[in-house]
C-alpha cells in the first residue's frame, strides 16, 4: 500500500478585508488546461499546411471562443452533476446549484455545455463546426489530465478498494470505510488512470495525428476519435471508480445505475456509451 501524499488542496491563501482568497489546485487545473487549449488551437490555426484549405478560425476568432468556453464548461458541467448525479438534492435545495465552490462537476455536463457553445459561436461567426470540433478534440485530453490529478491532490473520486501494490491509503472516514476490511483501507488511484488514458495518452494521439498526419484535412475526424478514445477510457476505468455514493445501496453495493440480471452498468458507463457510438461514427463519416 502507498500513503498518501501530503498535498495540501489550496496551493496558496490570501486573508483580504477579512476575506479569505484561496487559489485552489483544482481552479489551477482548469486555468491551465483552456490556456493550453488556446494556445495549441492557435498553433494549429496559424499553420495552412495543415488544412485541406484556409484555417477555419482566425486566431482573433479563438481568442473570442475561449470566453464561450469557459462559461460552456462551468455551466454544463455544474448543471450536468445536478442532473444526472444528485437532481434529489438540489431540488430539495435549489440554490445549491449555484454554490459551485463546494464541488459537483461532471465532464459529460461540461463537454455538452462547450458543445452548446461551440455550436452558437459557429452559426455567428460562420466557421465549420467539424473543424471547430476537431480543434477542441485536439485541445481537451490536456485540461482532463490536469483535471484528474486534481482530484488526486483533493483525495477524491478515488477508486475501488484493491490489494494492489500500487493501493493508495486515501484520506477521510469515506475512503476508509471498506466493508470487510481490517486496518487501512487501500483504493486504485482511479484518478491517476483516467489522467494516463483520457489525458496523457490522448493527447499525444490527437496532437500527432493533427500536426503530423494531416488529420485536421478530414473535418471531424479528429473529434470523433476524441469521442470515442474518452468514452473507452471512462468505460474502463469505471469497472475500479468508486460509484457515487447515491447509487450505492445495500442491494446495490457496486453502484450500478442500470441493472439487468447479474450484470450492470455505472452512470459513467451509460453516458460514455453514445459518446464512443458517436465517436466511431464521426471517424467513418470522414474518411
Amino acid at each position: 500500500m502507498i500513503p498518501f501524499p501530503d498535498i495540501s488542496p489550496t496551493l496558496f491563501e490570501i486573508e483580504l478585508f477579512g476575506f479569505t482568497l484561496a487559489l485552489r489546485w483544482y481552479a489551477l487545473a482548469y486555468i491551465a488546461g483552456l490556456l493550453f487549449g488556446w494556445w495549441i488551437i492557435l498553433r494549429a490555426v496559424r499553420n495552412p499546411r495543415l488544412w485541406s484549405g484556409a484555417p477555419p478560425l482566425t486566431p482573433e476568432q479563438v481568442e473570442r471562443f475561449l470566453t464561450w468556453a469557459v462559461f460552456g464548461v462551468i455551466l454544463g458541467g455544474r448543471l450536468g452533476y445536478v442532473i444526472f448525479y444528485d437532481p434529489q438534492t438540489y431540488i430539495a435545495d435549489p440554490l445549491q446549484i449555484v454554490r459551485v465552490w463546494e464541488g459537483g462537476m461532471a465532464f459529460h455536463g461540461g463537454f455538452a455545455g462547450v458543445v452548446v457553445a461551440g455550436l452558437i459561436f459557429c452559426r455567428r461567426e460562420r466557421i465549420p463546426m467539424l473543424s471547430l470540433g476537431d480543434l477542441l478534440a485536439m485541445a481537451a485530453p490536456v485540461g482532463l489530465m490536469l483535471g484528474r490529478l486534481a482530484n488526486f491532490v483533493n483525495a477524491e473520486l478515488w477508486g475501488r478498494p484493491t490489494a494492489l501494490p500500487w493501493g493508495v491509503i486515501f484520506p477521510g472516514e469515506a475512503a476508509q470505510s471498506c466493508e470487510g476490511v481490517v486496518g487501512l483501507c487501500a483504493r486504485h488511484p482511479s484518478q491517476l488512470y483516467q489522467a494516463a488514458l483520457e489525458g496523457l495518452l490522448l493527447a499525444l494521439v490527437l496532437i500527432w495525428l493533427a500536426f503530423r498526419r494531416g488529420w485536421l484535412k478530414r473535418p471531424g475526424a479528429l473529434m470523433g476519435l476524441f469521442l470515442a478514445g474518452y468514452g473507452l477510457a471512462r468505460f474502463l476505468v469505471e469497472f475500479v471508480r468508486q460509484p457515487d455514493a447515491q447509487f450505492v445501496s445495500p442491494g446495490n453495493p457496486v453502484g450500478w445505475a442500470l441493472q439487468f440480471g447479474g450484470y450492470g452498468l455505472t452512470m459513467g458507463q451509460i453516458l460514455s456509451l453514445p459518446m464512443i457510438a458517436a465517436g466511431l461514427w464521426f471517424v467513418l463519416r470522414a474518411r
